[in-house]
């Protein structure tokens, strides 16, 4: 018979867990995975070695069953199903454009038992050449940018890694990427990768910054950093981290040349002026003429369109390598403003061009079903959170 010295020596592994308990795998960096295989009794000298083929299976295939990673031995498979998921957020709906663009509502998983989880919208946007999804980091957002719908949201809470990667995923499902579709491998449909949508991603930084270190691992999704762009409305403590640790593209949300006007329509303005914002873009990590920093620029009737405005925002970017993005405003319920007229854009945006900056007036896409750029936001949140609570405490307990 064993003692009770003997019982407490022995290795132990996790317990198979309940459905709602297991571990999702999706968004773990290759560390964590290797600990959640530790966790259930995998041998120390096979870490290594499960973590790749289960990397592979996850990121590479796209698979979400472990029945179907065949290049697991069927003991592990089972293993690894009593202990883990691999879960992409719930499409609630998907929306087409007649432009091409592809709008998905995703529910994410819920923080209170019984009720429904949170929910973000993911965009796709079709393009000759190349394919662009605009992912969100948050639910909802703190920034209240006064042009912007998803300001209107409060926040309700961080994506996760697991999240953000899953955004992704979704839009590889719904577009038939995996190689089990038959598709050429390098005929992509998503090439590049937008943290455009919901939310601020610096205020949301490791996982960010987690999820894009897996969109750019080569032994996966496998999509260039150089085809990765980051938006922030300028969180300047955090830009040069976001160069030194993620690398990706940078996309600066300016849309004012004075910290009057950008006060009002960036309201973070007033914690990090405009010449704060700046000078934290010409020191940013690997800023060169081969990796410029793009600014977004939301054209607004009689607020920050005319050629004195252009004429100071070509002053004000001199010598920073830099596109400049100009973004027809798109209406959205109730908004305070109106897009500036298209004759007034094509001026402003000669200003630009003939200072040697690059301008393209960004076409607008998806405004049918409220997917273009300012118009975001979770449809379905319309009541407090606090109500949603009250009527689930309601119900009669089983």
């Amino acid at each position: 018979m064993a003692t009770s010295l003997d019982i407490s020596h022995r290795k132990t592994e996790a317990a198979p867990e309940t459905a709602a308990a297991r571990k999702n795998l999706l968004g773990l960096t290759r560390d964590e995975l290797g600990a959640a295989l530790a966790l259930i009794g995998l041998p120390k000298n096979q870490i290594r070695m499960r973590t790749t083929q289960l990397w592979n299976a996850i990121y590479t295939r796209g698979q979400s069953d472990f029945a179907e990673m065949t290049t697991l031995s069927k003991e592990l498979r089972e293993k690894l199903a009593g202990h883990f998921v691999v879960a992409r957020p719930e499409i609630v709906t998907e929306q087409k454009s007649v432009d091409g663009t592809r709008k998905w509502l995703l529910r994410l998983a819920s923080d209170r038992p019984g009720l429904p989880g949170p929910e973000v919208e993911t965009v796709y946007i079709p393009e000759e050449g190349r394919g662009t999804l605009c992912i969100s980091s948050q639910v909802g957002c703190t920034l209240t940018c006064t042009f912007c719908h998803t300001g209107t949201q409060k926040l309700v809470r961080n994506l996760t890694a697991g999240e953000i990667v899953g955004q992704l995923m979704v839009a590889r499902d719904a577009l038939g990427e995996w190689p089990n579709s038959g598709r050429n491998a390098d005929d992509r449909l998503v090439t590049n990768i937008v943290m455009m949508g919901m939310g601020e991603p610096l205020y949301n930084f490791e996982n960010v910054r987690d999820a894009l270190d897996i969109v750019s691992d080569g032994e996966g999704l496998s999509l260039s950093k150089r085809r990765i762009t980051l938006s922030t409305s300028g969180v300047v403590p955090m830009i040069e981290r976001a160069g030194a640790e993620i690398g990706s593209m940078l996309a600066i949300s300016l849309h004012a040349v004075n910290d009057e006007t950008r006060d009002k329509l960036v309201p973070l303005n007033k914690k990090y002026p405009m010449a704060e914002l700046l000078e934290a873009c010409r020191n940013y990590p690997g800023l060169s003429n081969a990796r410029r920093i793009t600014f977004e620029y939301v054209m607004l009737k009689g607020v920050n369109d005319s050629l004195a405005d252009a004429k100071e925002l070509v002053r004000l970017l001199k010598g920073i390598p830099a596109k400049i993005n100009l973004i027809p405003f798109n209406p959205w319920p109730g908004s305070p403003y109106e897009c500036s007229d298209w004759a007034q854009i094509e001026k402003f945006a000669d200003v630009v061009n003939r200072a040697g900056y690059a301008s393209p007036v960004r076409t607008p896409r998806g405004r049918d079903i409220m997917a273009a750029c300012g118009q975001l936001k979770s449809e379905t949140v319309k009541a407090r959170a606090s109500e949603r609570f009250k009527k689930a405490d309601a119900q009669p307990s089983a």
